[in-house]
């Protein structure tokens, strides 16, 4: 059945590079439910780990046990890297055990619910992860007495900037903005990148959407090799919070920005190398295979493709409500980030879901922003798909409407070249914008029209126009469910509003 091997991937582990699979393997087996316990009434700081049996509630600190002697804190805070911002760790190394803070309980349920049904390993060793009965991470020092990762006082230190300087030491093999494009990926959504060499190294200016994936993306990669014992990563925060970027060639990139000019002299990015390279970023495991050395350097050339997923921009789409969620929904709520093709919902798996966007670089950019969010009451999960494209179903069969075609839907947002569209990609966020708004439609109209979808309307601000406006809700799974309801609503007189996620707030 479609979809169904997509389910849970799982690889060994393989080489130390970054660009193979060692950082975020889960492979399939069964999982322990052992929870930790605390000590009660004592003034040290200090974690204090009980071996007892029970179930803790959830809770967004995690319990990690069995873990191998010779872990690294990169290898445990890769397993939450997936499913959400890993805020704190804390390591016991003499217990073979750690903690793992999540920035919300949500994103610490879905890891657990998922690694029930696929045990991580770690260098090849199962480990157990269970919820904690710590709420939230203080310590100073953990069981050795040594402070743990990020700043002294146990938590990860606050990030500068969302920009990354990125130097690279040993460079045997050429790196190019792609290879970097598609490693730092991993830890968030990379809007834009600057190469270039400074005193005699290779250095990168790397900028993400938010300072929080920097400083992940700093503590899971600073020091680590690209390839085997060589192109090690130094890496640390920029003075700049905003770089501009004037050409997409192959020495700079906005990623926002497509439709800039490759500048003089500079040969323009070959989108199906881009593509090759940005497969797998940010999908859930990450199963890229390890590259030889002669591999490695053509890729890194531009010569060949990784391998792993072929550049078909198929998602597969899991935890969805079987109850509620419809092709037209998933149409118009993965539309925000590029032009869907075609959804098929699973027949006999009907929580499950591939859809196929436009280009590689559209899933991936829809991957990023709406895998781990919550849709109709359930947290989605968004990881690329094995499947080359989405069949229909054969003439005359009736897959009772689970599989639709939009590729000549009238609603693509990305379709014109150049679109503004292409501007105002946001994540998810409780703030909407509305445009093509009637002249004679009011805030009271609009305000009931949000209320009448499910939304509770916090604040509202028309533009000066009149023609837009921001609508902010209570939540961002408010405005995920009115931008599914309420994109391309007749608002009367030929005027169908238009919805978008925003970055602004009222």
């Amino acid at each position: 059945m479609d979809g169904i091997s997509d389910v849970a991937v799982g690889v060994k582990r393989g080489s130390d590079e970054l660009l193979s699979s060692s950082m975020y393997n889960s492979p399939n087996s069964g999982m322990s439910s052992i929870s930790d316990g605390t000590s009660n009434g004592s003034d040290s700081k200090k974690l204090r780990v009980e071996e007892r049996v029970g179930e803790a509630p959830p809770s967004r600190v995690l319990h990690i046990r069995k873990l191998p002697s010779e872990v690294s804190e990169t290898e445990i805070i890769a397993l939450g890297l997936p499913f959400g911002k890993v805020t704190n760790i804390l390591t016991l190394k003499g217990k073979n055990q750690a903690f793992l803070e999540l920035s919300t309980e949500e994103a610490a349920i879905t890891m657990v619910n998922y690694y029930s049904a696929v045990t991580p390993h770690v260098r090849n060793v199962p480990v157990f992860i269970q919820y904690s009965n710590h709420k939230e991470l203080k310590t100073e020092t953990n069981q050795s007495g040594t402070p743990t990762s990020g700043s002294g006082d146990g938590t990860l230190s606050t990030p500068s900037s969302p920009v990354l300087r990125i130097i690279i030491d040993n460079m045997f093999y050429p790196v190019t903005l792609d290879v970097l494009q598609q490693i730092f990926s991993k830890f968030g959504t990379v809007m834009k990148i600057i190469t270039f060499t400074k005193n005699n190294q290779f250095q990168a200016l790397l900028q993400y959407n938010d300072a929080t994936s920097a400083q992940q993306a700093k503590v899971a990669l600073d020091g680590q090799n690209i390839y085997n014992a060589c192109c090690t990563l130094r890496i640390d925060y920029s003075k700049l919070v905003n770089l501009n970027v004037k050409y997409n060639n192959d020495k700079s990139r906005d990623y926002t920005r497509p439709e800039l000019p490759a500048g003089d002299g500079q040969p323009a990015v070959d989108p199906t190398v881009a593509a090759a390279f940005g497969k797998d970023s940010n999908s859930l495991l990450g199963a890229l295979s390890p590259l030889s050395a002669a591999a490695a350097a053509a890729a890194a050339a531009g010569r060949v493709a990784l391998s792993g997923h072929s550049g078909s921009g198929v998602l597969l789409v899991s935890n969805l409500n079987d109850e509620m969620v419809t092709p037209q929904s998933l149409f118009t709520l993965f539309g925000v980030y590029g032009d869907v093709q075609r959804v098929k919902i699973l027949y006999n798996k009907k929580d499950s879901a591939l859809i196929q966007m436009a280009d590689m670089n559209q899933a991936q950019l829809a991957m990023s922003h709406l895998n781990g969010q919550k849709m109709y009451s359930k947290i989605i999960r968004v990881t690329l798909s094995k499947h080359q494209t989405v069949q229909l179903p054969r003439d005359g069969l009736d897959d009772q409407g689970l599989t639709k075609d939009f590729t000549n839907s009238p609603l693509h947002r990305f379709k014109k070249p150049g679109s503004k569209n292409f501007q105002n990609i946001f994540p998810p966020s409780a703030t909407l914008h509305l445009s093509n708004i009637p002249q004679d439609i009011t805030e009271d109209d609009l305000r009931v029209l949000f209320t009448n979808s499910g939304g509770t309307v916090k604040a509202f601000k028309f533009f000066q126009d009149r023609k837009m406006a921001l609508i902010q809700l209570s939540t961002v799974e408010e405005s995920i469910q009115c931008l599914i309801d309420l994109h391309n609503y007749n608002m009367g007189n030929n005027h169908h509003l238009r919805v978008s996620f925003s970055k602004s707030t009222i």
